[in-house]
């Protein structure tokens, strides 16, 4: 392959990935979330409902600048999150009204009232037709402090609580949330619409030549963000989620990068253009632009230039880029761990829900590598290996254009 033709393949390639990518593939590994929590009384509920504000703008209205948003997003909670008893719809006393609520986010607040009796059920259609994947999140308090979550999806976006007065609303009438299958399920569920993260591991995957440099790198990267994701959900470390996603953007374009450089000879070009790219955000950082500090980007800047220099000395760079793995895995923790960090689950829920999400991730990885690596190497045993010298230069180079584009518009969005 001659080297225009070379470059405008990849081009096409890029250009191919960014046309038939799903739409929410350049937010990437951010999903689309709510939030609501019932508190239970004896003739209805108490109802708060917590939704990020660029979320609300899929409903075609400016939550910001628009006067009449208020109005249309109350309506639309009021018809389509709902508490009903006995098949019959509790009727809200009031229509939601704002509360004071975090940056970036809005809150929600009205009550509802029951008549007549029988199980009471929680049905959300919130921003489902809008984003199919989206995922809600519902809680539940008694008034006896019985405390329960379930996560609501397009497939199944009901809750059923059962009969508080069977029991006088105490815990065991209230219905059961999310089990541990249901978080190893949302955890498989995670991991295949993470395209950053499937990415990152497409990245790796492309130069691995045996099944024990593919365990090295699985492993590294399995350790390393299981244990980020257990610091970050039980509280220990709270990172700034917007850096966090900056930063996974940069590991896939980093990596990605590295497989090209390695493929082309190991010049200097491409340490260098990293260096200087990162310690120029580091500059506008340090001026107050962007999400990510500035002394974390020239923590970067000094890792990839020694990374490259370990890189070009190595006559076994598999081991280093383990490494890189397991770096990168902390990092991807903490994005994992967005999704149960912010549900604050009770202490009685957090372990299962924690181990099974966990798994569920590590078991959606799994197969994703299983389907993968086999095929590439079944390219690499064609020929004289062309092919998937070939494929892998190209691919590399699409996965570094959509890592860059991640982490700058991450960083400064």
């Amino acid at each position: 392959m001659t080297t225009i033709g070379a470059r405008a393949a990849v081009t096409g390639l890029a250009l191919v990935l960014f046309v038939a990518a799903p739409p929410d593939v350049s937010d990437a590994h951010g999903r689309s979330l709510s939030w609501s929590s019932w508190r239970l009384t004896a003739d209805g509920a108490s109802v708060r409902l917590r939704v990020p504000l660029l979320e609300l703008t899929r409903l075609g209205v400016d939550p910001i600048a628009d006067p009449r948003a208020a109005r249309e997003i109350a309506r639309q909670l009021a018809a389509q999150v709902q508490l009903t008893r006995g098949g019959r719809p509790c009727e809200p006393v009031s229509d939601p009204l704002p509360a004071a609520a975090p940056a970036g986010q809005a809150v929600y607040e009205w009550r509802v009232l029951c008549t007549g009796a029988g199980p009471l059920v929680i049905t959300s259609a919130f921003l489902f037709r809008e984003a199919p994947s989206h995922l809600h999140f519902a809680r539940i308090a008694t008034s006896d402090g019985a405390v329960r979550e379930r996560v609501l999806t397009d497939a199944a976006p009901s809750w059923a609580l059962g009969d508080p007065n069977a029991a006088n609303g105490s815990a065991g009438s209230v219905g059961a949330g999310t089990g541990f299958g249901g978080y190893v399920a949302l955890g498989i569920e995670h991991i295949a619409t993470g395209w950053d993260h499937l990415a990152f591991v497409l990245a790796l995957l492309l130069l691995a030549a045996s099944f024990g440099e593919v365990a090295a790198l699985v492993t590294g990267f399995t350790v390393a963000h299981s244990v980020t994701l257990a610091l970050a959900v039980l509280g220990v470390v709270r990172p700034e989620p917007a850096a966090v996603e900056a930063l996974i953007g940069f590991s896939i374009a980093l990596v990605a990068a590295e497989n090209g450089w390695l493929l082309g000879g190991r010049g200097r070009a491409v340490p260098w253009t990293v260096t200087a790219l990162l310690l120029g955000m580091a500059g506008l950082a340090a001026a107050g632009i962007g999400n990510v500090p500035a002394g974390a980007l020239a923590g970067l800047a000094l890792f990839s230039r020694c990374h490259f220099a370990l890189l070009e000395r190595s006559e076994r760079p598999a081991r280093l880029r383990a490494a890189v793995a397991f770096a990168f895995g902390l990092i991807h923790g903490f994005g994992f761990a967005g999704i149960l960090a912010e549900m604050a689950l009770p202490t009685d829920r957090l372990v299962p829900a924690l181990l099974g999400f966990n798994l569920g991730v590590e078991l959606g990885q799994l197969a994703i590598v299983a389907l993968a690596w086999p095929a590439l190497r079944a390219l690499a045993g064609l020929g004289d290996g062309r092919a998937h010298g070939a494929l892998a230069e190209m691919a590399s180079a699409a996965i570094c254009g959509v890592g860059l584009f991640w982490f700058v518009t991450r960083s400064f969005g």
